[in-house]
């Protein structure tokens, strides 16, 4: 695990002092490599399977990753998670990817654990002023903004997830252009007092 801050000190208090100690969780659902962004840091969770796997062997993948990422998250006040592709994107296990998005998001509501779906575009936009930079502009950013030390653009996207959840909330990692933060507009945010009121 990549330690990158021992705080949640803002960089720019919010006027209504939102409560402190908020806990934050980002995650880039993925088969082959999840990031989790939390306040002890950035973690991936790499897993590798095959197309002839057979349903025992895919869903045996599917709760390692949720379990896993489930341990790393804990309990949180607000988790924020990277909604998914388009089906219409190229690629196999559209299936298996689906099914592995919904799994997280419905264990993390079995948890009550409020939970924000943030489009990749927004993400990419947060990080770094367009919605259509690739993930090596989003890791590029990342490490630059928050001073990390990033193991792949997994984590990357993670902690910009991350990011965007505590901004939301009024205690942002680090001042970002406002025009980075219109893409905050473009989240399915919970109810906010369902945050702040845990």
């Amino acid at each position: 695990m990549t330690t990158l801050f021992t705080t949640e000190t803002p960089a720019a208090p919010a006027a209504a002092g939102p409560r402190p100690g908020l806990r934050v969780a980002g995650l880039d659902i993925s088969l082959t490599g999840t990031g989790v962004a939390t306040l002890g840091g950035t973690t991936r969770v790499p897993t590798t399977g095959r197309r002839k796997d057979t349903i025992v062997q895919r869903n045996t993948r599917m709760k390692h990753i949720t379990d896993t990422v489930l341990t790393e998250v804990g309990y949180v006040d607000l988790a924020c998670v990277e909604g998914p592709v388009a089906y219409t994107t190229p690629g196999g296990s559209t299936w298996d990817r689906g099914g592995l998005w919904w799994r997280i998001v419905s264990a993390l509501l079995e948890r009550d654990i409020p939970v924000a779906v943030i489009p990749p575009t927004s993400r990419a936009k947060y990080a770094t002023g367009s919605g259509a930079s690739r993930k090596a502009a989003v890791l590029e950013s990342a490490q630059r903004r928050y001073g990390a030390i990033l193991e792949s653009d997994d984590e990357a996207d993670a902690l910009i997830l991350r990011a965007m959840g505590l901004d939301w909330l009024g205690v942002p990692l680090a001042e970002v252009p406002g025009g980075h933060r219109a893409a905050l507009a473009g989240v399915q945010w919970p109810d906010r007092e369902a945050v702040t009121a845990r």
